[in-house]
């Protein structure tokens, strides 16, 4: 029986492709990526040890090993943090049901110059739960008539797994779909993304649950809105994580062909085009 600690050890594994960590490719195999082997000799344990963690038939590695496998598997510090998590869950341990404390809505005045310059671009300022906590005007344009910005805190995750007109405003729902599940994983916290994910699970239901346990993240491919006036935008999308105090990351869209960037043009030059950023 697989464990979230096996799942999540074994998607990453095989997301790994053996020449980034300067390995050989040893041609066509039954899984991709980094082979079971490698990772055991990079962690300093047996094939057979890993294989029954991945496999859920060991549930109580010890903490060397865990930060062993960290180490091999080069997790940056928020995959860490959610590893340990997942080995606490996996071993039996308690985990508190008490919500936590939200993450900050704040964004530093320096995020907001920033967004400042960027216009007429369309950028916004969110956390990996999808809370978009500031945007430029181009982005209001861009989102006008798709219902995200019609609540008054609006989270992006909750849009596209609970708001009906999610489905025909994003072109590649599905792929969008994939993106907000995988980003709770990487949320500002544990503990904030577990209640989170608990909070929408109800509501958004088997779409939303069943992409919980893909570890492996979605490729990047641009990103096509069906915007209610201006047809088919299509961007290409630069994200950039702040500090980690923040826990936020600013997301600039670029157009991706030159029939957007005169779709663009039209919408700025509409009556109402020229909004000023929020926070």
């Amino acid at each position: 029986m697989s464990t979230p600690l096996g799942d999540f050890v074994r998607a990453k594994r095989d997301s790994i492709q053996p020449e980034s960590f300067g390995l050989p490719d040893h041609g066509r195999r039954r899984s991709p990526g980094l082979r079971r082997s490698d990772l055991a000799t990079r962690a300093g344990i047996s094939v057979e040890y890993l294989t029954r963690i991945e496999q859920g038939r060991d549930r109580n590695p010890s903490p060397a090993v865990v930060h062993a496998l960290a180490d091999a598997l080069s997790l940056d510090a928020a995959e860490r943090e959610h590893l340990r998590y997942l080995t606490k869950i996996t071993g039996g341990a308690c985990v508190e049901h008490r919500r936590p404390a939200p993450p900050s809505r704040d964004v530093r005045p320096t995020v907001l110059a920033t967004l400042r310059l960027l216009e007429p671009g369309v950028a916004f300022v969110t956390n990996r739960l999808g809370d978009v906590l500031a945007h430029t005007s181009a982005f209001e344009l861009v989102m006008r008539g798709s219902g995200l910005l019609e609540t008054e805190a609006p989270n992006l995750t909750r849009y596209v797994f609970t708001d009906p007109r999610a489905r025909t405003f994003f072109a590649d729902w599905d792929q969008v779909a994939d993106q907000q599940a995988f980003d709770l994983w990487l949320g500002p916290s544990v503990e904030t993304s577990e209640w989170f994910k608990a909070d929408l699970a109800p509501l958004a239901g088997q779409e939303f649950t069943r992409r919980l346990n893909r570890h492996l993240p979605p490729p990047q491919v641009p990103l096509r809105l069906n915007h209610p006036t201006a047809h088919e935008l299509r961007w290409q999308r630069e994200r950039l994580e702040l500090s980690r105090t923040d826990a936020q990351e600013l997301v600039v869209l670029l157009p991706a062909d030159e029939t957007t960037s005169q779709a663009m043009e039209r919408l700025r030059r509409e009556p109402g085009g020229t909004l000023r950023a929020i926070s």
